[in-house]
């Protein structure tokens, strides 16, 4: 059953709509996704940790909620806003309706809202600190206060909130099959948050992947002799994860092959020397091309981040090697002197788009090489 509830941003825009899913109050920052498709798999990545969501898609819900499409056991968004919800679903996969996984996962969702005005003023402003909530909670009032009271994503270490409790391993392959992995490379996987689609690949194309909590120290990885790291994406500031980046350092140390992802990207180009700086309303969508610099081929890559690397602060022994064609932002680096490189965006995307999984053939290839030494 749906409730009042009411969407406040710390500039002190108010938006009144039809609350559903858990009658509560939350506050995070506010950023907009462009994706169609994949609400699902949006919703439960762990990157959008302390975040709300407005889908820029006119509806969501229609395809309802399956069992297998989920990127983590849980929704890690504070929120989600939308314009018109689905409460009937109709797909063959579908177990259950939105609101029902919201209600489960204790996620408040308002629907009925102008997205486009939202998405405007979040391009021209930033992204912003938001209050979600039903308005039998909360006065108008009390919820712009508590906007304007979320300290923001900057200077937020949430790595280590997301990050896996225990370590485990993971040996399932993509869907449908979920085969297991024929390969036997040893790859250690730092969890930040990661997203069970880039095991699956990673099952593919390199090995059996050993899970590891983020503050998991080198010289415990060290003692399950890796051939291959991998660099998990995630939510928050990667500056604050000194852990993370001290590891990291000491893996390129020992020239044993890196790949990362979105906050793993970050965390590398950090630990290389870079720097990373806050992004005004960061790239959230299924639908941002990016460019290969060397052979200027074009990809459309799915993307969810609010920081970046900053391209003029790379020391000389690393190079870029993608770019975002909407805004010229960094998207790739790699190593010149030892085998380490990283994307920002989602080459592992599912629903998609899948064109740039070459990356994780091309992590494989390193990982194989490594393993002859």
């Amino acid at each position: 059953m749906s409730f009042n509830a009411i969407l406040a941003l710390e500039d002190g825009s108010v938006f009144y709509g039809k609350g559903f899913g858990k009658e509560k109050f939350d506050v995070g920052e506010l950023v907009f996704n462009t994706s169609m498709t994949g609400y699902q798999e949006i919703i439960t990545d762990p990157s959008y940790k302390k975040q709300i969501i407005t889908f820029t898609h006119p509806h969501i819900g229609n395809t309802g909620i399956n069992i297998e499409d989920s990127e983590s056991t849980s929704i890690h968004a504070s929120g989600i806003v939308v314009k018109n919800y689905c409460s009937k679903p109709s797909n063959w996969r579908s177990k259950f309706n939105l609101e029902e996984f919201l209600i489960n996962n204790e996620i408040i969702g308002i629907s009925d809202i102008d997205t486009r005005e939202i998405t405007s003023l979040l391009r021209e402003k930033g992204a912003m600190g938001c209050c979600i909530a039903s308005l039998s909670l909360i006065s108008e009032n009390e919820a712009v206060l508590a906007a304007k009271n979320f300290d923001g994503l900057e200077g937020m270490d949430l790595a280590k909130v997301v990050s896996t409790d225990s370590d485990y391993e993971w040996d399932k392959g993509v869907w449908p099959e979920n085969n297991s992995s024929e390969k036997s490379y040893s790859v250690v996987a730092y969890d930040y948050g990661i997203k069970e689609n880039i095991l699956r690949l990673l099952t593919e194309y390199v090995g059996k992947v050993k899970v590891v909590n983020a503050k998991t120290t080198f010289e415990e990885i060290i003692e399950l002799n890796p051939q291959g790291i991998f660099l998990s994406n995630g939510p928050g500031d990667p500056e604050p994860c000194d852990y993370a980046i001290k590891n990291i350092r000491k893996f390129i140390s020992q020239k044993i092959p890196i790949f990362g992802i979105c906050l793993g990207h970050q965390l590398l180009a950090l630990a290389g020397g870079a720097k990373t700086y806050k992004m005004k309303f960061g790239h959230h969508g299924a639908n941002h091309p990016v460019q290969d610099i060397l052979t200027k081929e074009v990809f459309i890559t799915s993307q969810n981040h609010g920081f970046a690397v900053d391209e003029k602060t790379l020391p000389k022994n690393i190079s870029a090697t993608h770019l975002s064609l909407f805004d010229q932002s960094l998207q790739g680096i790699e190593f010149k002197d030892v085998p380490a490189f990283s994307f920002q965006g989602h080459p592992e995307a599912s629903p998609g788009p899948q064109e740039i999984q070459t990356l994780f053939k091309k992590f494989s290839l390193m990982v194989k090489e490594y393993a002859k030494t």
